[in-house]
């Protein structure tokens, strides 16, 4: 896929679709989870540098979600603390939804959320490797794997407090939510019935997730309208996944059966807000 590696073809996209700018990052296979504090530092900044000489010769057209390796917290933290506030290059991060066998509430990460928040950041959070082996038939790891995984962060996320007690980091999940729209009402009865490990002291999970957003790759409207009805409409975002054949290579026909109102927040609205958000 060798226009994953060539700016130019996705500046030809957007032109040709009336894309006026987008936020990129980079792919999950570039994500390296295995990597030691010292390599993953490395890496990141390698990777961060690529991103930031894109956005840079874009024009202003693109602007980089930069990595974080929030498996590795120290060195996660450190980009973090080398970002310079005034680099309109950069628009936010970009991170996986899994941290080795940890979770996104654990509280070795709390210090990155803290910078997070003082940054009233956008963090992208993205499936990386599914590690169920049962699903390596059927390409199941990407159609099944990649929604699971992302509910799985967000239940972390919900249940864990972070979205509570992080309140200025502006996240975003990939796939509309993954499945979290399928099991919102089963999250929300286990907190009103006092599920075993479940704490009622932290915000009920139907008001967690109005914090979070959610991108629009659902490629089924009514899946699509769930998002909506979960998250919130004003909370949905236009995603593309280019130039992967999973993402949203059509937008205008792939979003045709929306109404007029939610394809004018998808693809304009609901940026609007988010920038606002951000300042």
């Amino acid at each position: 896929m060798s226009s994953l590696f060539d700016s130019s073809e996705l500046l030809r996209w957007m032109y040709m679709r009336r894309i006026a700018r987008a936020w990129v990052s980079v792919p999950p296979p570039a994500y390296r989870p295995h990597l030691d504090e010292a390599e993953a530092l490395r890496w990141a900044r390698y990777l961060n540098d690529g991103l930031h000489e894109v956005a840079v010769q874009s024009g202003g057209r693109l602007q980089a979600l930069l990595h974080l390796p929030l498996e590795q917290p120290n060195a996660a933290l450190e980009i973090l603390n080398a970002r310079d506030a005034g680099d309109l290059a950069v628009a936010g991060y970009a991170a996986s939804t899994t941290v080795g066998e940890g979770t996104l509430a654990d509280a070795a990460l709390d210090p990155v959320w803290a910078a997070l928040n003082a940054q009233r950041a956008f963090l992208f959070l993205h499936p990386g490797d599914c590690a169920d082996p049962r699903l390596k038939p059927f390409y199941l790891q990407n159609l099944l794997g990649n929604p699971h995984e992302t509910a799985v962060a967000a239940g972390a996320l919900v249940f864990g407090g972070v979205l509570e007690r992080y309140p200025a980091v502006q996240v975003c999940l990939a796939h509309g939510g993954g499945t979290v729209p399928a099991v919102t009402g089963r999250w929300q009865r286990g907190f009103d019935t006092a599920r075993p490990g479940v704490d009622l002291g932290r915000e009920a999970p139907r008001a967690a997730l109005r914090r979070l957003w959610v991108d629009c790759i659902t490629h089924d409207a009514a899946a699509l309208q769930c998002s909506c009805a979960t998250f919130g409409e004003d909370r949905v975002l236009f995603g593309s996944d280019w130039p992967f054949p999973m993402g949203f290579i059509d937008p205008d026909q792939q979003c045709a059966s929306l109404s007029e109102q939610t394809r004018h927040r998808v693809f304009a609205g609901n940026v609007r807000a988010l920038l606002d958000s951000m300042r």
